[in-house]
C-alpha cells in the first residue's frame, strides 16, 4: 500500500479549483457546440420537398419556390416526352442531378410525363433570359427537375439553389 501526502497552501487550493473551473467550463462549452452542430444537422436532414399533388400551374410555381426559385408564372414550353427504357450516359447524367434532391428517374423508365419550362427570374449568374426551370410531370407528381441555361456556354444543375461550374 502507498501513502502520499501534500501539504496544501491556499495559493495551491486556489490553482486547483482555478484549473477544475476552467476544465468544467471547457467541458461545458464543448458539449453545447456538439448539441448545436447536432440539431443543425438534425434540422438540415429534415428540410423536405412536396413532389406530390402537382396538379395546376400555381401547384407548379409553389413547387419551385420550395427551392427558392421565382419564375415567370406561364411557362414557356409544355412538352410530352417518354422517359427511355434504357438509360444512355446523358439519363444517367440527369438522374445522378435528380438523386441530389431525392428523386430518382429508374422507377419511371419508359413513362410517359409533361415537362413544363419555365423562365426564371433569380438565378444567380444574372443572365436570368437565359436561365430555365424543368420540371416533369407524372401523374401529380413531380419525378424530375433542373435549372439549365439556352446559352451555348451553358450549365444544368439540380434544382437546389446553387450554380455548378
Amino acid at each position: 500500500m502507498f501513502i502520499v501526502s501534500f501539504k496544501l497552501n491556499r495559493k495551491k487550493l486556489a490553482i486547483v479549483i482555478l484549473i477544475i473551473v476552467l476544465l468544467i467550463v471547457l467541458a461545458v462549452s464543448i458539449l453545447v457546440k456538439t448539441r448545436e452542430a447536432g440539431i443543425l444537422n438534425t434540422l438540415q436532414k429534415e428540410i423536405t420537398y412536396n413532389f406530390s399533388n402537382i396538379k395546376t400551374n400555381e401547384d407548379r410555381i409553389n413547387f419551385l419556390k420550395q427551392f427558392g426559385w421565382e419564375i415567370e408564372e406561364k411557362p414557356i414550353e409544355i412538352m410530352e416526352l417518354q422517359i427511355p427504357k434504357e438509360f444512355d450516359q446523358v439519363y444517367s447524367n440527369y438522374n445522378e442531378i435528380q438523386k441530389e434532391i431525392g428523386l430518382d428517374l429508374e422507377k419511371y423508365k419508359g413513362k410517359r410525363v409533361k415537362r413544363y419550362t419555365y423562365k426564371v427570374l433569380n438565378h444567380p449568374t444574372n443572365k436570368n433570359d437565359e436561365v430555365r426551370a424543368n420540371i416533369l410531370v407524372y401523374k401529380d407528381r413531380v419525378v424530375a427537375g433542373d435549372i439549365m441555361t439556352t446559352s451555348i456556354h451553358g450549365f444544368m444543375h439540380s434544382l437546389l439553389y446553387k450554380v455548378n461550374n
